[in-house]
């Protein structure tokens, strides 16, 4: 289990420089059906971006594959990024970190498909590049590791993409203790993405081993279990004495958790954003982190 439940800070710093507030956002879901194509209405996805912004909001996370390319430019249009940080012409405050996601491609049937060859995730980054519409990529994760290529190399990659200035910070996804080790003794790691919710902690010795090396942890699919028998009843009944919703329960249960969680909950929703943002302003209980913490 990680160490005991302090939520002493509402914020992080990734790669110990820059500061997030520990919710943040994950934009997966502005594109069509399937996570493929662009969203029905653009626009409409623009402004749940907007309105992340506007809730303070400061961490935002997308891959290349979700589209693909398609969440990763209407968030270049979004936001304009760029290393001086100045507001847009839309108004929009760009303080805003952008994680994104190369190593994983997508095919006609929507499967995710691993690619860490070494050469790709170098011309991918400057499409990213492209479509964020900046200079610098904040934090840019290694997707996933691919079976077919040496994980070292992979990140050897990265490394020299981050020597060669195009990002700032390396992140890693669905990875084990032992490639976290390995990556660490290649360059700096300041996130790692699994999936990791009330429900599920499969990956609880990898969230261990980021609070031993302050590394953040960005638990993907936070919500993925609030349904499931034996989850439900529990964020049900915390739920009702805080006049919280089960799902606000589930995040906030992570921001208690763990001082390194980073929740990225996504929706194509501009309610269900402010309603998941809401989640950062729960304080559990003893008692109510009692109960959640004997969910798995």
């Amino acid at each position: 289990m990680a160490s005991a439940p302090t939520n002493e800070s509402d914020t992080f710093d990734i790669g110990g420089e820059l500061t997030v507030s520990r919710l943040g956002f994950g934009a997966m879901r502005l594109t069509g059906d399937a996570i493929i194509g662009p969203p029905a209405d653009e626009e409409e996805a623009k402004d749940v971006v907007r309105r992340a912004v506007d809730l303070g909001v400061d961490l935002i996370d997308t891959a290349d594959s979700y589209g693909p390319g398609v969440s990763e430019r209407l968030l270049g249009e979004v936001l304009a990024g760029g290393d001086d940080r100045e507001d847009d012409a839309n108004g929009t405050d760009s303080d805003v970190v952008v994680a994104t996601k190369a190593g994983t491609l997508r095919n006609r049937e929507g499967d995710w498909l691993p690619h860490g060859d070494p050469d790709y995730l170098k011309n991918q980054v400057l499409c990213s590049l492209d479509r964020l519409r900046t200079n610098r990529i904040d934090l840019y994760q290694l997707h996933t590791p691919d079976p077919d290529v040496d994980f070292a190399e992979s990140v050897h990659a990265f490394a020299e993409m981050k020597d060669a200035g195009q990002i700032a910070h390396v992140g890693l996804s669905n990875v084990t203790v032992e490639q976290l080790e390995t990556a660490m003794d290649i360059v700096d790691i300041a996130t790692v993405q699994n999936q990791y919710n009330v429900g599920d902690r499969e990956h609880e010795d990898v969230l261990q081993a980021c609070e031993d090396h302050d590394v953040g942890f960005i638990p993907y699919g936070p919500l993925y279990t609030v349904d499931e028998d034996g989850v439900a009843g529990v964020l049900q009944d915390v739920a009702e004495r805080h006049d919280a919703t089960p799902r606000q329960i589930a995040l906030a249960w992570l921001l208690a958790y763990s001082d390194v969680t980073l929740p990225i909950p996504g929706t194509s929703s501009a309610d269900h954003l402010a309603s998941n943002v809401a989640a950062s302003q729960v304080e559990l209980t003893d008692e109510d982190m009692a109960a959640l913490n004997d969910v798995a």
